[in-house]
């Protein structure tokens, strides 16, 4: 499989991009694989957040080679208008944790900033690299990277196509946190089973739907869909339930997304 998929038992999946003797380059089979896998961890509801990591010493470089020569002679074209937009951690109504251990270039790169966290080894390498390939910035990403890394950064990598590395990502906030290699799946994994097991996940769909549309909102208008969604929040069980464990000292029990919507 070019995608591998467990489910650990506190309901984080982890997607292990396997192509390692390619580095874990991007194929067609393999971006129809993940997001049939995204499409089956937001359908389960025990599947409560996602660990994204590559097999081997890399994380994606990016599309295969063979797929680009292909692609650029018209020997091959690429499916666009066939596939749905390669955004899917966006859309995707729970948590999502990169765990980047390597090489994160091109269509890799752009999975990883679609990610509501990353995690990095210091050796990580990462470049836009569209510029290079007389490309342009694909998939969104010309919006999402200046809000995460500021503008200067974002043109300076952009229009470069360099390859920084993970002190680096970390200085200018391209990554959240960087960890050792032998910590790295550990750590994120642990991270991403706190979420799981203490955060409400009917919370966390509304918040990561705030985070996304509050980009292109005032801060009032901020303010007011805020106070609409509070509302809503407040009138699922899972508020009583965070409120409940909090005075009784004891960890939540909150229901499935979709469960506490739905009561």
């Amino acid at each position: 499989m070019v995608i591998l998929s467990d489910l650990t038992d506190d309901g984080v999946m982890l997607l292990t991009l396997n192509r390692p003797e390619r580095h874990n380059a991007w194929t067609l089979e393999m971006e129809l694989l993940y997001n049939e896998l995204f499409d089956r961890a937001e359908a389960d509801p025990g599947v409560r957040a996602v660990v994204l990591t590559g097999a081997g010493r890399s994380f994606c470089p990016g599309m295969d080679m063979s797929v680009l020569d292909g692609a650029s002679s018209g020997a091959k074209p690429w499916p666009t208008d066939q596939l749905p937009p390669r955004s899917r951690p966006m859309t995707f109504p729970k948590p999502v944790v990169a765990a980047i251990n390597g090489a994160c270039a091109g269509i890799g790169f752009n999975q990883a900033l679609m990610c509501d966290v990353r995690f990095a080894v210091p050796g990580a390498r990462f470049a836009a690299a569209f510029s290079a390939r007389g490309l342009v910035a694909e998939d969104g990403v010309s919006w999402i990277l200046p809000r995460l890394v500021g503008y200067g950064n974002a043109s300076d990598l952009l229009l470069s196509s360099r390859r920084i590395d993970g002190p680096e990502a970390l200085a200018m906030g391209l990554v959240n946190r960087l960890v050792e290699p032998e910590e790295l799946l550990p750590t994120a994994l642990a991270y991403a089973t706190e979420l799981a097991r203490s955060a409400s996940p009917y919370a966390m769909s509304l918040i990561k739907r705030q985070l996304a549309d509050d980009q292109a909102r005032s801060f009032v208008a901020s303010r007011d869909s805020a106070a609409a969604l509070l509302a809503t929040a407040k009138r699922a069980p899972d508020y009583r339930e965070g409120v409940r464990s909090f005075i009784e000292r004891r960890e939540p029990e909150f229901a499935a997304l979709g469960e506490a919507a739905a009561s």
